[in-house]
């Protein structure tokens, strides 16, 4: 795993072999941050929200683009364990690594962010109901963005918030925008 820019720029983090996350490729998280950079200014140091972050590799990218605090929840006692000795490694205190379930952490969130991205199981059987569910509360900011990763089954072009769907390869990345009034 490989961190495309900014302050950690070409560092590589060895992910164990057993685990079961699958990390975004390098050729699709540099694709996406690039989409991102006409919807976020990462250099304003925006609060981003990583979840399901399974290896951390979005945790990271956020981190050195400059956010001033991610917040990364991962269910999964080693893919924490992981995240966590990565970001003790860089030293950086602006990554909260939180092991939760996701949903549960959500419901109970009472922070608001400028960037959501969420990379779930491919298969988990909430992904369909995954923009509703963040969506619906005030987590993101206004004119937030929301990023889902996803396999090629999902379409959500039908949805009030959905901005723009990117596909690179198998890797389906969804993106929504919530509105100024949303928070009211």
């Amino acid at each position: 795993m490989r961190v495309i820019t900014g302050k950690y720029k070409g560092r590589h983090f060895d992910v164990p072999r057993s685990f079961k996350a699958r990390p975004t490729t390098d050729f699709a998280k540099e694709n996406l941050f690039n989409v991102l950079r006409s919807y976020l200014d990462f250099e304003a140091a925006p609060v981003a929200l990583d979840l399901f972050a399974g290896t951390g590799s979005i945790t990271l990218e956020l981190l050195s683009r400059g956010c001033s605090r991610v917040v990364s929840v991962e269910k999964d006692v080693m893919h924490y364990g992981f995240i966590r000795s990565v970001v003790d490694k860089l030293q950086d205190l602006s990554a909260d690594i939180i092991r939760a379930d996701v949903f549960r952490y959500i419901e109970k969130c009472r922070e608001q962010f400028d960037f959501i991205f969420a990379d779930p199981p491919y298969a988990l059987k909430e992904l369909p109901h995954l923009p509703n569910f963040i969506l619906s509360r005030p987590l993101l900011r206004p004119d937030g963005i929301f990023v889902l990763e996803h396999g090629q089954a999902n379409d959500f072009s039908d949805h009030p918030h959905f901005l723009e769907h990117r596909s690179y390869g198998s890797v389906n990345f969804s993106l929504f925008k919530s509105v100024a009034n949303q928070q009211d």
